[in-house]
């Protein structure tokens, strides 16, 4: 991974009165930057839907309600990474180090993903290097999309704003059979190489298992269904987990209104670090209720990267500091109702695979 040095800009200032503003906030209203009761209301709640549901399907009694149960099991365990794991990786859902590594780990294991590798990648990768090729894990060299200017367009890239959705539905299977386990062999469509420790393969190798295990072996042993059946409902469970999530992240980095800084020769940014995080993160419906409490406040995802120690369930509250010094500060903050963010990712991929150069659209909020 290329480590990038950041210059002095307008976005230097602007960060700086932000944290000052919310540490403020935070000591004027006496409460920490951790989740707190709303959290812990969170925790209960998640945890022990994921468990109600999969004890109603491994006891189902007929099929329609097995299929029902199973996938009803899947989206809550996908809430649950969306509104607990995320948190606790960035140390933040809880006060304790002990209980958000515990949480972290707990629940992105049990899914079959493994937690040290995404948790490591996605703190001093992603955050730091927010769409700069060769240092953002997340920015992909996959030779089916053309993500960036510096990729190689090939004739099929005018497709891929038509193919994608049909990809997109294979996320969550690539990413528990293909991705990980590519890496242990030092493979992967990221663009920056990954190491594991051999202590996380072999934690890898055996939470793997252990999701084949309780999503379908036993069911496939305990219920009267058949193995076809199970195997179609794990099927059905990943494409919809794919869906959702690649809907609710897809939008926020690939957009064809953010930037894909490149570094120079002596890689250097010509930007500041938080004007990296604006001019390279999409929100969209911020100030939504429903969606803070569904995704985790994965719609606030400048918000967030500028402030990853702060708990989603005060995004709402410190939103409009947010905006307030944004406007001060002359920088462009991206927020937009979801459906024009989506139609924004749809226009990213068709101009990406039309012409060797695209430059990003001036965003008019």
């Amino acid at each position: 991974m290329k480590r990038l040095k950041f210059s002095k800009d307008e976005g230097s200032e602007f960060y700086r009165e932000l944290t000052e503003r919310v540490d403020r906030y935070f000591e004027e209203k006496g409460t920490p930057k951790t989740g707190g009761r709303k959290m812990m209301f969170k925790i209960f709640m998640y945890f022990s839907l994921d468990i109600l549901f999969y004890a109603l399907m491994i006891t189902s009694t007929s099929e329609v309600a097995f299929y029902t149960f199973y996938l009803l099991m899947g989206l809550s365990v996908l809430l649950t990474a969306f509104n607990i794991s995320h948190d606790a990786a960035h140390g933040v859902a809880v006060r304790s180090k002990y209980w958000n590594k515990l949480l972290f780990s707990l629940s992105f294991n049990l899914q079959g993903n493994n937690a040290y590798v995404w948790g490591k990648n996605h703190n001093e990768s992603h955050h730091l290097y927010t769409n700069v090729e060769g240092s953002d894990i997340d920015v992909l060299h996959n030779p089916l999309f053309r993500m960036t200017e510096r990729q190689e367009l090939k004739w099929f890239h005018r497709y891929q704003y038509i193919y994608a959705p049909f990809l997109y539905l294979l996320y969550s299977l690539n990413w528990f059979l293909f991705r990980e386990t590519l890496m242990i062999f030092n493979y992967s469509s990221r663009t920056i190489k990954v190491e594991i420790p051999l202590n996380e393969v072999i934690k890898l190798v055996i939470y793997k298992l252990l999701y084949i295990g309780y999503m379908i072996v036993l069911p496939g042993i305990l219920l009267p269904f058949g193995w076809t059946a199970v195997l179609l409902a794990f099927l059905l469970n990943h494409l919809m987990v794919s869906i959702i999530f690649v809907a609710v992240l897809g939008v926020s980095h690939l957009s064809d209104y953010v930037e894909h800084p490149v570094p120079d020769s002596q890689n250097r940014l010509s930007m500041s670090w938080p004007k990296l995080q604006m001019c390279t993160s999409v929100d969209y419906n911020a100030d939504s209720v429903f969606f803070n409490w569904t995704l985790g406040g994965f719609n606030a995802h400048a918000l967030h990267h500028l402030l990853p120690n702060i708990c989603h369930t005060h995004y709402l509250e410190i939103l409009p500091i947010f905006r307030e010094l944004a406007r001060k500060h002359g920088l462009t903050y991206m927020e937009m109702p979801y459906h024009k963010s989506l139609a924004s990712h749809f226009r990213f991929l068709k101009g990406m695979g039309a012409a060797p150069q695209f430059k990003p659209i001036p965003f008019e909020g």
